[in-house]
């Protein structure tokens, strides 16, 4: 019996339906990182991506399971882009990537013990803006109109000095105020910027000489010493502020935000972000979010907070998202922000462990990552397991 073919797609249609049928890939020339479903090599820098018009901005988020295969794919994404001559600076929130740094003869740098960290701006609007999401975050509320007015007015006095040291020139200025009841701004701000200065938050954003240089083209910022504690986001924007160096640079470059959650889950440090992410394409950054958990999105704030708002928008001016393995319970919050297709949800569902389903600007591709045998050195990460279970 002769089957009439009676309709015709094309591979925009098959995206309208959110179908990766066509997985022919991005076209792309550079180093492999897996093969799409049709067997074809995967290839996907997001500045090539932009440079193609593939996408619209660099920005990357990489999503899945405990042991789906996002770490081994970013750190993968991390060589290939060291190979291409990008820069990277990498957070490291459990100490994970220390293989990598070895593989490249780099040593991993501890924030808060190694050295401090500071954004490269420092003209004044960036620098109070900056100042005033440390406090916020480390009080955990905004900033009242008389402490932004005192915060303001003391900056103006010693900002004609282009002081080095940021928050120990104002410390100095408002320190005097510290026991004086009737300065109640005055006060608070001088006993917040104690913290940073001489307290449990020093050596993070202030501290002797200058900041951590990020200069080399590979930079793991460690900063495991917080992992656990209530200081763990303010540890992460200190290794994303050190990070936006990069950007002064004229070359595309890569801040890895592993355990992303922690910054997104402070509205502070979510405004804050949100600048960064405006500046990706002028300042050549592509920021790669490794979130574990998506569900932790869903914490931000409450159901209809312009925080959740902040959190999701992000997320979803990611032009790239690799998005492995989900429990059922967590897809929910990532349709919601990403606004996931029935058939995108379906598949998630149904990956193997190293299998993605990518979607780039409107293309999709279901990748299997390929580590090579050279990947091996730096890509298991649970050869610790293996160790015990001998």
């Amino acid at each position: 019996m002769r089957r009439a073919w009676t309709h015709w797609g094309t591979s925009q249609h098959f995206t309208v339906m959110g179908l990766p049928a066509h997985d022919a890939g991005t076209g792309l020339d550079g180093p492999v990182v897996g093969r799409t479903s049709r067997g074809g090599d995967f290839v996907l820098d997001p500045f090539d991506a932009y440079r193609a018009g593939l996408v619209t901005n660099p920005n990357v988020v990489v999503a899945g399971a405990i042991g789906s295969g996002k770490s081994t794919l970013v750190k993968m994404m991390v060589d290939r882009a060291l190979s291409r001559g990008r820069r990277v600076v990498v957070v490291d929130p459990k100490g994970e990537y220390g293989s990598l740094a070895a593989a490249h003869d780099v040593t991993p740098l501890h924030v808060g013990r190694a050295g401090w960290c500071w954004p490269p701006e420092r003209d004044a609007p960036a620098t109070i803006d900056f100042v005033q999401t440390l406090l916020a975050h480390a009080r955990r509320r905004a900033l009242s109109a008389e402490e932004n007015y005192v915060l303001g007015r003391t900056w103006r006095e010693v900002s004609p000095g282009a002081p080095p040291r940021v928050l120990a020139a104002l410390y100095e200025r408002l320190g005097v105020f510290s026991d004086d009841p009737r300065a109640s701004a005055e006060k608070s701000l001088a006993l917040e910027l104690h913290r940073f200065v001489a307290g449990d938050l020093a050596g993070l954003y202030d501290g002797p000489g200058d900041p951590l240089d990020v200069d080399a083209p590979l930079v793991v910022l460690d900063i495991s010493h917080y992992w656990g504690s209530d200081l763990l986001s303010l540890a992460s924007l200190a290794a994303v502020a050190a990070a936006q160096h990069l950007g002064r640079r004229c070359e595309a470059g890569y801040v890895v935000m592993d355990e992303a959650w922690a910054l997104l889950g402070d509205d502070a440090s979510l405004r804050w972000l949100q600048g960064s992410w405006k500046l990706a394409r002028a300042r050549g950054l592509a920021h790669v979010l490794v979130l574990h958990r998506w569900s932790d999105t869903g914490a931000v704030g409450e159901a209809q907070s312009s925080s959740r708002a902040r959190a999701r928008g992000l997320l979803r001016e990611c032009e790239i998202t690799w998005l492995f393995r989900q429990p059922p319970d967590e897809v929910a919050e990532m349709t919601a922000t990403l606004r996931l297709t029935p058939r995108e949800v379906a598949s998630l569902g149904e990956l193997a462990r190293g299998q993605a389903l990518v979607r780039y600007g409107p293309a999709r591709s279901l990748v299997q990552v390929t580590p090579t045998r050279r990947d091996g050195a730096f890509v298991d990460s649970d050869a610790a397991m293996r160790s015990r279970d001998a």
